[in-house]
């Protein structure tokens, strides 16, 4: 075999026998492995078939729409191509006889990857018997390739068709009693110190194609820890599950292995990594951690590109752990004393409540945290009470306002190295105003003041939720402002029909000077903020303007003139009206005098208080902006320079590390492809609300027994109930909402606030009762329920559903 279209299985590596047979290679060298004996067609074999189909042909894969079609055409061109003779007889001599049965496996070299592993992609053929046959299952191995899930597969992964190659494992077949997988984590909860073992009599290859039902067995340590099986002994599951251990610490990642046990030996035919787990931070020893999912508390779940995670790690208070493209917080200390636990899960409760589920869940375990007495670290200090004085508020927006026109004219003339230098000042100065005691102590009395109104009615009064009207157009509350301001445009833009038609047409530059005025003025505002804005490599307003159009085309053609005007004084009056109802019932109680007096000054204080809840973060973002426009001005002298392709290679490095850049004028090219290959595989990833340093993950769950058979359990945070379509929104700029419909989607920051003026409810995945929507939602008077798990995918677009904003759950209703 000493030409390149067949090697041996033990010489083989990635580039010539791909994913499959790299590993089964690797592990023919491990003491203690047993790997079947065989060989590899190589990706050169491949390539000569290849390069006789068609490149307009591969180009039409592109095409969702006759994806299948055209896929199956490769197939078919592939499996028409005869095997050139000198590959034919390499494979010919290469079998130990015609009559020994091999198993012929597809291996690509872009499977098994650590962030993609292809599995059940391509072909696999058991008990193959002949030259002839073989050769025949090697072609169609080829053009498993090109089938239509392992095109889409590729496709939604970002791998190009034409860089892809295949080889063919020819292993020889092992004749077992029993065969089966072992996971060496738990694919289910993610638990990385439980093995999980499927085992059927046999071939394996029934469990693979789901015809039987398997045993299943977990093994926890040195113990069998759930399940069970006749088709193996203890000692065999023991022995199996250590063998995965030994193929885990080899690979250095968890491992989905497929197993067959023939004479008492175990023989592996694959190995490839787990590619569904969602990361572990890493952690500076190997004690147990309970880490605390920032994305849910930020409404921003999705994967942040490198210098995203990077900058916020260097702008924010806490202290933050990362894994898969999100950010955590590691909240062990506090968890394991008893006062800090106990103030933690009260805060949770209120915040999150799926989030305090599966705190408690983890901390109801025999083997995690412990619990201390006392608490690892001083008790906080008390919190000064402020008074009920709007000047508070206006002297700290004032305050900011200041600091962010100073960044803005001392940044202009920064470049290179000195950029970074005072960006790292910059820094130290936005920490200092976010944290910022007084700003603290208004936020905090706002979000008291709410709960202390909601707890206090409902006890007196009965009256559930009673601040959501109470806060009705709450003064000062920069994100409802923007979604009013909005509406103010759309008046503009609706008085001429020019301005309008330009819009719809995408053709901006055509717009009239009062209509480009106005949308100018309100980015100038708000331009610096966009969906999932915490991350500062997403698009600003600014830098797409075309984000907008939609809602302000949606707000010309479903409101009148002077909307805004009316929605902020109907508030108002709604407000007020609460307030007299809720006082002149209060009079009427035993020591109501003095419980009316209590009711008024905490109105007085939630509506002083409330709407500054929403400025801290439009300071970080509007930060965000002035930083990010710097970079990118530095990002295109790095490419002018020949050090960068793209401008937008910035974002896959760290801040620290395009300081480096900007230094030496050199930068990693394969680091920024290894990152962006990555972070394709982080986006697939949903991030668990709480995440154990074991790997285990939790999203919690609502423990309701007196819903509505068939209803979702949310958090109800703006009381209500109303009916109407539910439209599944997953991209802002894609929103396509009629007055009345029911906004469902996955989270919502405020750069979604806009859409909130034109809707008769939200329903959210994600969400708790201060959270940015759920404050925005309350002032509008918008009946939202958040948490739901699972909305965008229970609910279907267009079905008609009834929302509980009040007790906090769904109905889907029937059709008609």
């Amino acid at each position: 075999m000493g030409d390149r279209f067949v090697v041996g299985l033990r010489e083989a590596d990635r580039t010539l026998a791909g994913g499959k047979g790299a590993a089964l290679a690797d592990l023919m060298h491990l003491d203690g492995i047993t790997v079947p004996d065989g060989f590899c067609v190589t990706t050169h074999a491949f390539e000569l078939i290849m390069a006789q189909v068609p490149d307009e042909l591969l180009d039409r894969l592109a095409s969702p729409d006759t994806r299948g079609a055209i896929s199956a055409q490769v197939r078919q061109t592939i499996e028409g191509i005869a095997v050139p003779e000198h590959v034919e007889a390499a494979i010919t001599q290469a079998l130990r006889g015609e009559d020994v049965a091999y198993a012929v496996r597809s291996s690509a070299t872009a499977e098994d990857l650590p962030t993609a592993s292809f599995a059940g992609q391509q072909d696999s053929y058991l008990n193959v018997v002949g030259a002839a046959a073989i050769i025949e299952h090697v072609r169609r191995c080829w053009a498993s390739l090109f089938t239509e899930r392992a095109v889409a597969y590729r496709v939604r992964n970002g791998f190009d068709h034409r860089r892809v190659r295949m080889a063919v494992v020819v292993q020889e077949m092992v004749v077992p009693q029993a065969a089966g997988v072992l996971f060496t984590a738990d694919p289910v909860s993610g638990n990385r110190t439980v093995s999980a073992i499927e085992v059927v009599e046999g071939l394996g290859e029934a469990l693979v194609s789901g015809l039987v039902q398997p045993d299943a067995v977990k093994v926890r340590g040195d113990r069998i820890a759930e399940g069970g099986t006749d088709k193996l002994t203890p000692a065999q599951v023991l022995r199996l599950a250590g063998i995965g251990r030994i193929i885990e610490a080899h690979f250095g990642r968890p491992q989905d292995i497929e197993w067959c046990l023939a004479d008492d030996d175990f023989a592996i035919v694959q190995s490839r990594p787990i590619t569904t787990l969602f990361p572990i931070p890493q952690a500076s020893d190997d004690a147990p951690r309970i880490y605390l999912s920032t994305g849910h508390q930020q409404m921003m779940t999705d994967a942040m590109r490198p210098l995203g995670l990077s900058v916020w790690r260097h702008t924010a208070m806490a202290t933050f752990a990362e894994a898969g493209g999100r950010l955590f917080v590691d909240a062990t200390a506090r968890l394991t004393a008893a006062p800090a636990r106990a103030a933690l899960l009260a805060m949770m409760e209120k915040s999150d409540p799926l989030m305090t589920d599966a705190l408690r869940t983890v901390l109801e375990s025999d083997d995690f945290v412990p619990v201390t007495a006392s608490p690892p670290h001083q008790a906080p200090p008390v919190v000064r009470t402020i008074d009920d004085d709007p000047v508070i508020v206006t002297d700290l927006i004032r305050s900011s306002q200041q600091s962010i026109e100073a960044l803005k004219r001392n940044i202009r003339t920064k470049k290179g190295p000195a950029l970074f230098d005072f960006l790292v000042e910059a820094f130290a100065e936005h920490k200092r105003v976010l944290t910022n005691p007084l700003s603290m102590q208004a936020i905090m009395a706002g979000m008291e003041a709410t709960w202390w109104l909601n707890d206090h009615l409902l006890e007196w009064l009965g009256e559930p939720n009673a601040a959501d009207t109470l806060t009705l157009s709450a003064p000062g509350n920069v994100t409802s402002q923007m979604g009013l301001a909005l509406l103010d445009v759309a008046d503009v833009v609706r008085e001429d029909p020019a301005a309008v038609a330009a819009l719809r047409d995408g053709k901006y530059d055509q717009l009239p000077k009062a209509a480009r005025d106005a949308i100018e003025g309100w980015l100038e505002r708000y331009g610096m903020r966009c969906a999932g804005e915490i991350d500062i490599t997403r698009p600003r307003w600014s830098e797409q303007p075309s984000t907008i159009v939609p809602l302000i085309l949606d707000n010309v053609r479903a409101f009148e003139p002077g909307a805004a005007a009316r929605r902020l004084q109907q508030g108002q009056q709604k407000a007020e009206d609460k307030e007299r109802e809720v006082l002149a019932r209060l009079r009427e109680l035993p020591d109501g005098t003095d419980k009316a007096a209590q009711t008024k000054r905490m109105i007085d204080r939630v509506r002083t208080f409330i709407g500054y809840r929403e400025y801290p973060k439009y300071d970080i973002i509007s930060r965000y902006l002035v930083y990010k426009t710097a970079l990118l001005a530095e990002a295109d002298r790095l490419v002018a320079a020949g050090v960068l392709r793209t401008r937008e290679d910035i974002f896959w490095l760290t801040f620290p590390e395009l300081h480096e850049v900007a230094r030496t004028g050199r930068v990693d090219e394969q680091l920024i492809q290894r990152r962006e290959e990555e972070f394709r595989w982080f986006e697939t990833l949903t991030p668990p609300r709480v995440l154990t340093s074991q790997g285990e993950g939790l999203s919690g769950s609502y423990r309701c027994d007196d819903l509505p058979d068939g209803a979702l359990a949310g958090t109800a945070v703006s009381a209500g109930i109303v009916e109407g379509r539910a439209r599944i929104v997953l991209d802002l700029a894609r929103a396509e909402l009629e007055p009345g419909d029911i906004l469902v989607t996955a989270y919502t920051d405020p750069s979604w606030s806009p859409l909130f003026v034109a809707i008769a409810g939200l329903v959210t995945e994600v969400g708790g009762l201060m959270t940015h929507g759920s404050v925005i939602a309350r002032e509008y008077g918008l009946p939202a329920v958040v948490g739901v798990q699972g909305a965008t995918r229970r609910i279907r677009d267009g079905q008609r559903i009834r929302l509980h904003a009040t007790a906090g759950y769904v109905e889907i209703l029937p059709p008609g």
